[in-house]
């Protein structure tokens, strides 16, 4: 029955995301959801007042590749936002609800936040452009500081001025509410409607009958309209004097008239003081003055003269050629360049996520964006491409050039070129920016707002507060406030570029989602959109990061450092919630290939470093009983390579799966609390000692496995309950020695230092045994870690009577020298000496105490073990043997003139010790005499750990010969390598 219910889809999933909850019903359609709000969002500022400016400076060809080239990255995202709106089920949130649930949370919280910013320089963008329109072409007379052209400075403090009470405006109209921004929406897309159907008209009519509009031009200088004007009357003329009405009413003759200085003849010469003749400019002397139609129109076109570049520097009226503002010619006011114009131009083409935007509020989002979407990008793609054509074949070279219309008398060029008026140019243009900028302080405040409720970004959780009528005023503030401080930058071509970063990287990381969902055949990544294909996603990737680059390269670079910035700081933070995502699977497919490579290339010398399995012990309420071996752990690492937390629980596992789960959520918080980057586990058995053998040979997944494992010392092993906890120790280094794993076993664990603690001193390394280098590779990793960075390492070696130690020293100094490792280099001369009475008696007790141990675990085991131990000695024995072929059994021997003071008790002189137990321990408590004399005070001290006993020998003698041997130390670490090589002398 659950089965049909799932089918017929009425089974409540098993884990149902916030937005995914059912809503009532939507109310907007494809129409009136999508692809108008799209279009109004699309056609903004920059079509009005600086497409034409782009023709006349990059040329027909380069201007209309720049159009192309804008219109096809926005064409392939709007494919890629289809696909990923046909890829499920879709609520708000906008492009950051498409790129977190598919790049994860750390990419969508990034990228969201620049996308926000991004709409809030577009509120600000658009409304600089509409004071412009007010202030240059509109009303004028209402400047505050100053004419338009005057100072530059004047210029931008009244955009300033009236751009923050413009802002203070749409600021009340939006805390109104969305019904009172739709309606204003409704008004401004009809506007612009109107504006664009104007344009077209006047295109059109030119072909019949260009407009009778001219510009005046000294040779292919352009001259600005107040140049040649006076009192109204055009003289556009290069003689001396003109007949023209009298300016002074006093200087009128009995006509009214008379001769004057012509304005242009005034501008260029001047009388000589020494001879009295006139004197003018040799450019003004060598061209004439033409009054030429601005406007030649379809029917005398003059697009070849628009077919290429001309990009000029500040102050210049052509290229290479330095022009005079002062005399009136029409001079650029900043440097252009290709990729000026690909920025300056870019963010009108921004606007395809309108629809994603509202895709709370869509009835069906699935089918709306995709139609709505891609239906109002190709739209205004026909629009500007159409138009760029349209204005290089319709409007001379020099009006093109000529940003604010300075030559026809401040009058904006495309609403020059409009028909039937062209204040429906201009008043369409300057409600698109009311509605532009009221859609962004719309939509931007809903996208921080669903960005702070998932709390990606802790700081930013106080602008997740809406008021009753679900509207986030915290978020419209800052918005409001970002928007002001766009608006105090007051200049359209400086915002613009900066604009671009934030669409372009959200537009770059939604097809890049989309490409990575489906190469990895992501089984979840299944959309109905049948036009997608992965290409255009990696085309649309590359040239969003290729127009990024192209329009401001340090734009670019800034963008993508605040990506990653913010991106590290949602993954230190941690993202609360998990939604699957295509990085996941990026990862998967990453590690993979990784591991892959690993199984089949050798280590290297050069690569090895302890990837340590750490085996942790938690007693019942899941407390670690020696934590500190993880912190030790941690410093040994720092973070690098593999690690993995291993604990082992006696039981049943079908009955306590719960157990197991609440052991393994302590072991990851151990993980967390100790900044260790590696993994946990925990496993249930009832044969403890069979499932740690199984546990160490199957650790790992393929060239990633352990090589080291970490136990620490049984401390309470003594007791009666010892015997189990000895044997678990003793079984888990034969398991790791046959597995050819490297041991450490550090002693008294509770007394070595924590993360936060720092420690001065030595790191005594006694090297008996060569075992590949471990003994010093490991203090050197210990001392890149803050905690041990100012100890010094000194290395303490053996010699025999028939050893020569100063050559010893000189050899074992150069090899640590060779090995980039600093260094004391010491050898310790051992002499053999007769056995102590305090030895004796020392090895009778720990027979007597074996022996009552062993009767007490009788019933527990039905092999007795043999007392055979292989110890240090023997180890070195065996070693001395193969590498130099000489010295007797009983190497580490030394006087002892007196027992120590702590020496325990007489023993019973009924048992007789063996004679091969009291010559281990005889040995055994010379090296802890000779170790003590030198490094009592040391920080560590690390020590080869001798040879476990065989399985059926006798565990408790071995243990007690490693703890006499590490007495009266303060921190001891046993070390057991593999022989293999893990440092090597050469580069």
């Amino acid at each position: 029955m659950q089965f049909i219910k799932n089918m017929n889809g009425t089974a409540s999933p098993a884990k149902v995301e916030p937005a995914t909850k059912q809503k009532p019903e939507k109310k907007l359609n494809t129409l009136m959801g999508v692809y108008l709000p799209s279009l109004e969002h699309i056609f903004g500022i920059i079509f009005f007042i600086r497409l034409t400016w782009i023709v006349g400076t990059g040329g027909l060809v380069e201007s209309f590749f720049i159009a192309f080239l804008c219109c096809l990255a926005t064409f392939l995202t709007a494919v890629s936002i289809s696909a990923v709106a046909t890829n499920g089920v879709m609520a708000g949130g906008g492009p950051y609800f498409l790129i977190s649930r598919n790049l994860g949370q750390e990419f969508g919280g990034a990228v969201g936040i620049l996308y926000y910013l991004g709409i809030t320089v577009e509120a600000g963008l658009y409304i600089i452009g509409g004071v412009e329109l007010l202030l240059r072409y509109m009303a004028p007379q209402i400047n505050i500081f100053g004419h338009a052209e005057h100072t530059a400075e004047n210029v931008f403090n009244n955009f300033r001025v009236y751009g923050t009470v413009i802002l203070a405006v749409l600021f009340v109209c939006v805390f109104l509410g969305v019904r009172f921004v739709s309606a204003i929406g409704a008004v401004s897309f009809l506007a612009v409607t109107l504006a664009i159907l104007a344009i077209y008209a006047g295109i059109l009519k030119t072909a019949i009958s260009p407009p009778d509009l001219k510009i005046c031009m000294l040779g292919n200088r352009l001259l600005s309209s107040h140049a040649f004007t006076v009192n109204g009357q055009v003289l556009c003329t290069k003689e001396r004097f003109c007949f023209h009405e009298s300016v002074n009413a006093s200087r009128n003759s009995t006509n009214g008239t008379l001769d004057e200085l012509c304005p242009i003849f005034e501008r260029y010469c001047s009388i000589d003081n020494a001879t009295g003749d006139w004197q003018c400019d040799a450019y003004f002397e060598k061209h004439e003055v033409q009054y030429v139609d601005a406007i030649p129109g379809l029917k005398n076109s003059p697009i070849s003269r628009n077919a290429w570049s001309k990009y000029t520097q500040t102050g210049e009226f052509y290229p290479g050629e330095a022009g005079d503002a002062k005399r009136g010619e029409v001079v650029s006011d900043g440097s252009s360049s290709f990729m000026v114009l690909v920025g300056i131009f870019f963010p009108s083409v921004t606007g395809v996520l309108a629809g994603c935007d509202r895709s709370g509020d869509l009835r069906d989002p699935s089918r709306s964006i995709p139609i709505g979407t891609i239906g109002a990008q190709l739209t205004a793609s026909l629009i500007y491409i159409s138009c760029t054509l349209f204005f290089a074949g319709c409007v001379d070279t020099a009006l093109l050039r000529d940003k604010y219309g300075e030559s026809i008398n401040g009058r904006l060029p495309i609403a020059a070129l409009s028909w039937p008026n062209e204040w429906i140019v201009l008043i369409g243009a300057f409600l698109s920016t009311l509605g532009a900028g009221l859609v962004c302080l719309t939509s931007g405040p809903r996208l921080l707002q669903a960005i702070a409720k998932d709390q990606v970004m802790p700081f930013l959780n106080v602008f997740s507060v809406t008021t009753k009528r679900g509207e986030p005023v915290r978020a419209l503030l800052l918005t409001v406030a970002l928007a002001e401080a766009a608006i105090l930058i007051a200049s359209v071509d400086s915002v613009a570029p900066l604009l671009d970063m934030f669409f372009l990287m959200c537009y770059a990381t939604i097809n890049l989602a989309c490409a990575v969902q489906t190469l990895l055949r992501e089984p979840s990544w299944r959309p109905r959109f049948r036009y997608y294909h992965w290409t255009l996603s990696v085309v649309g990737f590359g040239l969003c990061m290729a127009i990024m680059f192209l329009s401001s390269w340090y734009f670019a670079l800034v963008a993508l450092v605040l990506v990653v910035c913010a991106y590290k700081y949602i993954e230190y933070k941690g993202a609360e919630k998990e939604y699957g995502d295509g990085i996941r699977g990026l990862s998967m497919s990453a590690a993979r290939f990784a591991l892959l490579r690993l199984e089949d290339a050798p280590l290297h010398t050069k690569n090895w470093r302890p990837q340590l399995l750490v085996l942790v012990e938690l007693d019942e309420d899941f407390v670690p009983k020696n934590e500190k071996i993880v912190t030790f752990a941690s410093q040994l690492k720092h973070g690098k390579g593999l690690t993995l937390l291993l604990s082992i629980i006696d039981g049943y596992f079908p009955d306590q799966t719960e157990v197991r789960s609440n052991a393994k959520a302590a072991l990851k918080k151990l993980i967390v609390a100790n900044k260790v980057k590696g993994f946990a586990d925990v496993a249930v058995t009832r044969q403890m000692s069979e499932t740690l053998c199984a546990l160490v040979q199957t650790a790992g997944l393929g060239g990633m496995h352990p090589n080291t494992i970490i136990v620490s010392w049984p401390d309470e092993w003594h007791d009666g309950v010892g015997h189990r906890r000895v044997h678990l120790f003793t079984e888990a280094i034969r398991v790791a020695q046959a597995a050819n794993l490297a041991v450490l076993v550090p002693v008294a664990v509770h007394k070595f230092p924590s993360n936060k603690e720092r420690v001065e001193g030595y790191i005594d390394v006694w090297w008996i045994v060569y075992d590949g280098g471990l003994l010093m590779l490991l203090p050197f990793l210990l001392k890149q870690y803050k905690v041990w960075a100012k100890c010094k390492l000194r290395i303490f070696t053996v010699a025999h009577e028939e050893d020569n130690s100063i050559q010893m020293k000189k050899q074992l100094q150069n090899f640590i020298y060779q090995l980039r490792i600093e260094a004391h280099v010491d050898i310790v001369e051992m002499m053999d000496e007769d056995i102590t009475a305090y030895t004796y008696d020392l090895t009778t007790r720990m027979e007597q105490r074996q022996q009552m141990l062993k009767a007490l675990h009788l019933n527990r085991s039905r092999s007795t073990a043999s007392i055979e131990v292989q110890t240090m000695v023997e180890m070195a024995h065996v070693h001395h043997q193969q590498h130099h072929h000489h010295h007797n059994s009983r190497h580490f021997t030394l006087s002892v003139d007196s027992e120590p003071e702590d020496s325990p008790p007489s023993a019973t002189a009924e048992h007789e010790p063996k004679e091969a137990n009291v010559i281990k321990m005889h040995d055994a408590v010379k090296l802890n005499k000779v170790i003590i004399e030198r490094s009592r005070e040391a920080q560590l001290v690390i020590i080869n750990l001798p040879h476990p006993p065989k399985q059926g020998e006798d565990e408790f003698h071995w243990m007690d010969y490693l703890e006499v041997m590490s007495k009266g130390l303060n921190r001891v670490l046993w070390v057991k390598g593999t022989d293999q090589e893990v440092v090597t002398i050469f580069s």
